[in-house]
């Protein structure tokens, strides 16, 4: 398994020479996304109660989407024969063909709901699949053809374990969200004079509402982000997501379960408990997923102006550099001008940060890391 696993991992990182349009690299490595998509909404079909998010059922039940699971199997199949018609080493070929039969199994798009006993808990499988579709379809390819260092590797060392980080956040969606917002019925009992505020809120127009989302959420963590940095305590749940050595769409998954609890709750408990509607914090918590993997991405362009007023790779990147001049700067997440306000704008012109990663030794690993923060004292 091991052996395979390597194999794989080789020719998904082939040079970039010998994985050109006709090489059947970019066939193989599409055939995999879809089959590990399409796998999966078929097990998520297959056993409701235990891996489908309640609030992803209206996609369900559009008549289209069962064709849409068949059309991206389909895919999966043409992609990988063609993989293994025009590519000497078959093993993305194999591996997506094997996926989608495994798929097609279980009963593909076809696939009847299966009686499960019902722990009142759910595995969020549908979202995981929606997030690593929109967000490795959009960033994958991009950062392949855009990227600001051509050499680093698309699966590089710590791609399995970001890849992890990346699972559990996803998939841990109801967990995460119960700890999180578990403070939020006691607020609202508490707040009843508020009421009017809330209607108010829920009466502006939606387009207004996700606005004013996304500045009063950047508000909220900027503080958040920087008590992360000053306080020695938070600091080590916090170096876990800066120990990432690469900057790639993956990276920004790298968060230790106790910050991403802390972080949900600092950033959604006003807006559930201030009167936004429901669907403009779906709204928000998506487009969040996908500009946090923007924000970590391996892309070029310096983009000098834009950077002043709304966040872009580079001025995240520094975020992240080991440089001097990167300690403590750039913690907004999407409004430079908050970093303006407060001091901690840094975005030199046209220059990038030479390294990231934390001057500690945050260890490798899932479970180390997440003892980390907790053992890091003792260990100096």
């Amino acid at each position: 398994m091991g052996n395979f696993l390597e194999r794989l991992e080789h020719d998904l990182n082939a040079p970039i020479q010998v994985r050109g349009f006709g090489s059947g690299w970019f066939a193989g490595f599409f055939a995999l996304l879809f089959a590990v998509s399409g796998f999966a909404m078929v097990v998520e079909l297959r056993y409701p109660a235990w891996f489908a998010m309640p609030e992803l059922q209206v996609i369900k039940d559009w008549p289209g989407f069962r064709t849409a699971v068949h059309l991206v199997l389909l895919a999966s199949y043409a992609l990988a024969l063609l993989s293994l018609l025009l590519r000497p080493r078959k093993v993305l070929g194999a591996t997506a063909l094997a996926i989608g039969l495994a798929a097609a199994l279980l009963g593909g798009s076809n696939v009847q709901p299966s009686e499960t006993a019902s722990w009142g808990m759910f595995f969020g499988l549908d979202f995981f699949v929606v997030n690593l579709l929109v967000t490795g379809f959009m960033f994958a390819p991009i950062e392949r053809f855009w990227p600001h260092r051509p050499g680093q590797r698309l699966f590089r060392i710590e791609w399995r374990e970001d890849l992890f980080y990346f699972l559990v956040s996803t998939m841990m969606v109801q967990l995460f969200a119960f700890l999180a917002l578990a403070p939020q019925a006691y607020v609202n009992s508490q707040t009843s004079n508020w009421d009017q505020f809330r209607l108010w809120v829920a009466n502006l127009p939606w387009i207004v509402q996700f606005v004013l989302a996304v500045i009063l959420s950047d508000l909220f963590q900027y503080w958040y982000h920087r008590a992360f940095h000053r306080v020695p305590f938070l600091w080590g749940f916090h170096a876990v997501h800066h120990s990432a050595k690469a900057m790639d769409w993956l990276a920004g998954a790298r968060m230790h379960f106790v910050e991403i609890v802390l972080l949900r709750a600092v950033t959604s408990l006003p807006l559930f408990t201030l009167g936004f509607a429901p669907s403009v914090l779906q709204a928000y918590i998506g487009f969040v997923y996908v500009y946090s993997s923007l924000l970590h991405a391996n892309l070029a362009g310096d983009f000098d102006g834009l950077g002043h007023w709304i966040a872009t790779p580079r001025f995240h990147h520094w975020h992240h550099g080991l440089e001097k001049e990167a300690v403590d700067v750039n913690f907004a997440i999407h409004l430079p001008l908050i970093d303006k306000l407060f001091g901690t704008f840094h975005l030199p012109p046209g220059r990038w940060p030479q390294n990231y990663g934390v001057p500690e030794a945050v260890p490798h690993g899932y479970w180390a890391q997440a003892k980390y923060p907790f053992v890091r004292k003792a260990s100096g």
